[in-house]
């Protein structure tokens, strides 16, 4: 029993230490765990446990009965203190193997829930991104909108320059026509008057005469 319980030891611990460090070794050893954990692998591997506890348990009673039976352990032959330490020996690594058998049972359990974790926590930030990007399209969107609107105001506010510019220059052009008008009037005004005082002069003088 001792040349199987051994080897069993052994490897079991080789497994917990590929299981305590993340390497390549360790994905392939958590996929034949997942593997045996499945159909009929699950039901073999259990039953072997369930069997190797009874037998411990058993070895374990049959231990404290003997230790119970033996009233003078310094009366007791050579021989069947070998057996009694042979025997303890046996359920000891029995139990030990049990022990490191739940142990990476359960380092498996934990190793295949922080990997769900870990996607999760990817999937979210992932998500998170992308509702990021979506928003930051969002506003993208509202502000070549909102310059769009701009340009278009300062179209129309040019446009209504424009209109203001030509209105002021049709409005100066007609203000200098009615400025060189009224210098024409004036000039002909002069003109009359400068007539009508020559008119003047003459009837005078035409009437000074006749009264000499």
């Amino acid at each position: 029993m001792i040349e199987l319980l051994y080897p069993l030891i052994f490897s079991e611990m080789v497994v917990i230490l590929v299981l305590l460090f993340r390497t390549p070794l360790r994905n392939l050893l958590i996929v034949l765990l997942d593997k045996l954990k499945r159909g009929k692998g699950q039901i073999v591997a259990s039953t072997v446990a369930v069997t190797v506890l009874v037998v411990f348990v058993s070895r374990v009673y049959t231990q404290v009965q003997i230790a119970r039976s033996v009233s003078d352990p310094l009366a007791v032959n050579p021989t069947d203190q070998v057996m009694m330490a042979w025997g303890m020996l046996e359920t000891s690594l029995m139990g030990f193997a049990l022990f490191l058998a739940l142990m990476i049972d359960r380092l498996h359990h934990y190793i295949r829930e922080l990997d769900m974790l870990r996607k999760a926590l990817k999937v979210t930030k992932q998500q998170s991104r992308a509702a990021d990007n979506m928003k930051s399209g969002e506003e993208l969107k509202a502000l070549k909108e909102d310059t769009a609107s701009l340009r278009a105001n300062m179209g129309s506010l040019e446009s209504d320059r424009e209109e203001k510019v030509k209105e002021a220059k049709a409005t100066k052009a007609e203000v200098d026509a009615l400025k060189k008008q009224s210098e024409g009037l004036n000039t002909e005004n002069q003109n009359l008057q400068s007539q009508l005082q020559s008119a003047d002069k003459t009837l005078s003088s035409s009437d000074e005469k006749k009264s000499l």
